[in-house]
């Protein structure tokens, strides 16, 4: 660490949001030519401190050094002169702007008061070739899957010229392959010279590409080290001040009765012909790769996306759902992929998100919100969930990712469901958080409720469903004991369609 120079130097940096000290006296370091993991819980404070070091926030103690000249309050538009860039987990695209718009957004080039259209395309396509990035810079952001958003994020930050690059889990929504082309520009990014901070709970990813790790525990810094010289069993008890000794608890249960079916549901391309079962006392894990139709699925079943046709039964009920509300009312509840566009209202508070979709529990015959009951369900919420806020009144879009999540499970919990649907469940939240989320499918679970849930982590499906549902293609390809199964296994049926589409070819 001593031959590379110190780009980046924060110290005893303190932020205080109301009702809750962010940052206690935090120190950071990052050297050029280097890639440091940014580790911690959800609420650790770790995108704070990055939203300070770029410009969103502004501190309220301590100093801040980058390429050895202190600054006092940054703003975004200064934190972008100076080499810093910010790669935010909700990517900040304008869907309807081209590849080349975005990449210039508010750095345009003119001719005179005319836009240069085919400069900044001709720019954007040498950038995006130098990264090795297939892509038309005359492309409409918004038509292009997530992955490819992200590297226009990407090549937009190194138009800046930045050499400070924070990338805030920026494999969440992506596929092995997809991954694999990030970390090869990671790797070219540091050979530059560039010094990248990377924050993510998916710690089997490190391996790969981290130089050092800062590990942050609620709001202070905890350490610093080598990555070479820590196990990760290290790295996991000092974020979370614990040693974690089940990352996947199993609970073994007898198997009852069938509780919920779906016969021949077809949804669009994506959802074709779909049948399964779920019973009393078991968790269905669903897998398989990006744009299998999971998601899909999920919607259609409760209600979201119209369908076809096909059957839903719930003890042995045949239902009508055309809407979310049919399905609730059912008992049929879903914890969505994007929790922030489709699971909560982000202005609103904790007490709010969690009381909105039970007002029919909440409410008198008159219409008058019972305010014990209000209180006694939030309290419970976040009890029972370790929600981590001062109050139930904290605005959920204030909460860590990780903490959102809880609350959108637990508005669910808070009614007598039968059927509940987790997607991706524990995207973007950490080691302890995701061990949470998992005790809760086990509850639920030894309550006979029924779970099903999907998810695009592997070991996370075998790890903690009964039976495992692989699709490919929007159609179901095969169904596995999770108990006795093999990784490679779910992957021959998660690619079981393009397999056949490539000996075809």
């Amino acid at each position: 660490m001593s031959e590379k120079e110190i780009i980046v130097s924060m110290k005893d940096i303190c932020k205080s949001f109301p009702g809750v000290k962010a940052l206690d006296h935090v120190q950071f370091e990052l050297c050029s030519g280097e890639v440091m993991a940014l580790l911690g819980e959800n609420g650790a404070g770790k995108s704070t401190l990055m939203k300070i070091l770029s410009g969103v926030y502004t501190r309220d103690e301590g100093s801040l050094t980058i390429f050895g000249k202190e600054y006092g309050d940054l703003n975004p538009k200064l934190a972008q002169e100076v080499g810093v860039a910010i790669i935010h987990q909700e990517l900040n695209m304008c869907r309807h702007l081209s590849v080349a718009e975005n990449i210039f957004l508010g750095r345009e080039k003119k001719n005179g008061i005319v836009l240069a259209n085919s400069e900044m395309e001709k720019e954007a396509a040498a950038i995006l070739e130098e990264l090795k990035i297939n892509l038309d810079p005359r492309q409409v952001v918004g038509e292009l899957p997530v992955s490819k958003q992200q590297m226009v994020e990407i090549a937009k930050a190194l138009s800046t010229n930045a050499r400070i690059l924070i990338m805030d889990e920026p494999t969440s929504a992506l596929t092995a392959k997809e991954i694999d082309d990030l970390f090869r520009i990671i790797r070219d990014l540091r050979a530059r010279g560039c010094g990248i901070v990377y924050i993510s709970h998916r710690l089997e990813e490190l391996q790969y590409i981290v130089d050092r790790v800062t590990i942050m525990r609620d709001g202070q810094y905890i350490t610093s080290m080598d990555f070479k010289d820590v196990t990760m069993d290290q790295i996991i008890a000092n974020m979370v001040g614990r040693e974690i000794k089940e990352k996947f608890p199993r609970v073994a249960c007898e198997k009852g009765k069938k509780i919920f079916e779906v016969k021949h549901l077809n949804a669009g391309r994506m959802v074709r012909d779909i049948n399964f079962s779920l019973y009393e006392g078991e968790i269905v894990g669903f897998a398989g790769l990006m744009g299998a139709g999971r998601t899909e699925t999920t919607r259609a079943i409760f209600g979201v996306d119209p369908k076809e046709n096909g059957e839903i039964i719930l003890d042995g009920e045949t239902l009508h759902i055309t809407n979310p509300k049919d399905a609730i009312r059912a008992g049929i509840v879903l914890a969505p992929e994007d929790r922030k566009k489709d699971g909560l209202c982000t202005k609103l508070s904790i007490r709010h998100n969690i009381a909105l979709p039970n007002l029919d529990i909440l409410c008198n015959k008159l219409g008058v919100v019972s305010r014990k009951k209000e209180n006694d369900m939030c309290a419970d919420a976040v009890e029972n969930l370790k929600i981590k806020t001062p109050d139930a009144e904290i605005n959920a879009g204030n909460l860590s990712g990780g903490n959102q999540q809880k609350v959108v499970v637990g508005k669910w919990l808070a009614r007598n469901s039968k059927v509940v649907i987790f997607d991706e469940p524990t995207r973007g939240i950490d080691v302890a958080a995701k061990v949470e989320i998992y005790n809760l499918m086990n509850e639920l679970k030894k309550q006979g409720i029924a779970v099903m849930f999907v998810s695009s982590e592997m070991p996370e499906v075998m790890g903690i469903a009964d039976r495992i549902i692989v699709m490919c293609d929007g159609r179901i390809t095969g169904e596995l004991d999770a108990r006795d199964v093999e990784q490679s296994e779910i992957l021959k049926l998660a690619t079981r369609f393009e397999n056949k589409m490539a000996s075809a070819e």
